[in-house]
């Protein structure tokens, strides 16, 4: 059976012992439930899956199946969706109910095709539909269950402001704010002082998002805000220790990440084995041994790899887990909801699932990861379906 934790709880033990809840951000196709593992035993107290196009999660098995797995400890949880509409974003929360602490509506999302349909941070200028997504979900679903919004700032302070306070009154459990505006990219300079005005001014917990690479950004951020929780993205795909302290990926972080695959090798595909070892590993290895690295195609060879030229580099010592890989639950999602949802796109005429993800195959074994990637980029935490192009 499914754990369940009371998220408004954490947060309040958080604040008695003057601290703040360290979050793992929604990161497309990163944060699954492996890696969701792997960094609360480093620090991380409340994880989010990476946002999922609540449509298609209501419209698709294949969808459900590949954006949605969770064991029987993995919690406290937060499934984040994009929804434009009320109807969507209430039935996919409640498919995910009983296999999850709460749901969080993306207003966040800066790109273009997420403003284009209405998701992301196209909503934020539409107000009275994120309310009545709010309102929706705690009229169809019981108090217990957090419900949550992600936004980034206005170039105006003041609406900013203004949205975050009706989100407070239509009854959100807690508010993350990302502390640039949609129009900045990750090098944009992150406005502690309007994060601090609205942490000032809301009620209700508040999780600030931007810049985090190491737990002195945490905690920095933390002094200069007064926020309740501190968001990372990139920064734990780099150090999924960020949190603990490590200055870089911990010889028993890399251990751990090899026994997952191990235990239970159906349920992670190599490109996300191999993918999260080039983010975790980008500041131990030199530029020749990325490209050999980035080559590589299979587990074996990885493993091999990893046995010959990291452990004999790469400083850290053994630790007993406290969370590990777990039973997975069963999920089963009530035809009811799911049949009533079409599985057409508007566009294509094909399942959305597909027309969203068919521009990247997860099983491809292209290689050039290092080459493609390997920049400080905050956007994980969204959509990016040209996430490896070096063009992004």
């Amino acid at each position: 059976m499914k754990n369940k934790s009371d998220v408004p709880e954490l947060f309040g033990n958080s604040k008695k012992n003057n601290s703040y809840v360290k979050v793992c951000a929604p990161m497309v196709r990163y944060s699954k439930v492996q890696f969701r593992t792997l960094v609360k035993n480093y620090g991380v107290d409340l994880c989010f899956t990476p946002m999922v196009l609540a449509d298609s999660f209501c419209q698709n098995g294949k969808a459900r199946a590949s954006e949605f797995a969770t064991t029987i400890t993995d919690s406290p949880l937060i499934v984040q969706f994009a929804a434009n509409n009320v109807d969507d974003f209430v039935d996919a929360s409640t498919l995910v109910y009983p296999y999850a602490d709460g749901v969080d509506l993306n207003c966040g999302c800066p790109q273009r095709w997420a403003m284009k349909d209405g998701y992301g941070c196209a909503l934020l200028s539409k107000p009275q539909i994120i309310q009545d997504i709010v309102k929706g979900v705690r009229n169809s679903l019981p108090d217990t269950f957090s419900v949550s919004v992600k936004v980034r700032l206005l170039k105006e302070i003041k609406k900013t402001i203004e949205i975050c306070r009706q989100l407070e009154k239509c009854g959100i459990t807690f508010l993350t704010v990302h502390g640039r505006t949609p129009d900045q990219n990750s090098a944009g300079i992150v406005d502690t002082g309007a994060l601090k005005d609205i942490c000032e001014i809301i009620k209700i917990p508040v999780i600030a998002n931007g810049g985090v690479k190491t737990l002195g950004d945490a905690d920095n951020l933390h002094a200069a805000t007064n926020c309740n929780g501190v968001m990372a993205a990139s920064g734990l795909l780099a150090n999924p220790a960020l949190f603990s302290g490590a200055n870089r990926t911990p010889l028993s972080c890399v251990k751990q990440w090899m026994s997952m695959k191990d235990k239970d090798s159906d349920r992670i595909s190599f490109q996300c084995y191999h993918h999260h070892l080039v983010f975790m590993l980008d500041k131990v290895l030199s530029k020749q041994e990325k490209q050999i690295f980035n080559l590589l195609n299979t587990f074996e060879s990885v493993d091999e790899f990893l046995y010959k030229h990291v452990f004999e580099s790469l400083d850290g010592g053994h630790i007993d887990f406290k969370y590990n890989l777990d039973e997975f639950v069963v999920c089963e999602f009530s035809d009811e909801i799911t049949l009533k949802h079409s599985k057409k796109c508007r566009a294509c005429g094909k399942s959305m699932y597909y027309c969203i993800c068919c521009k990247y195959d997860p099983n491809s074994k292209d290689g050039s990861f290092f080459n493609m990637y390997i920049k400080d980029r905050d956007e994980l935490d969204y959509m990016d379906s040209n996430i490896f192009d070096e063009s992004v």
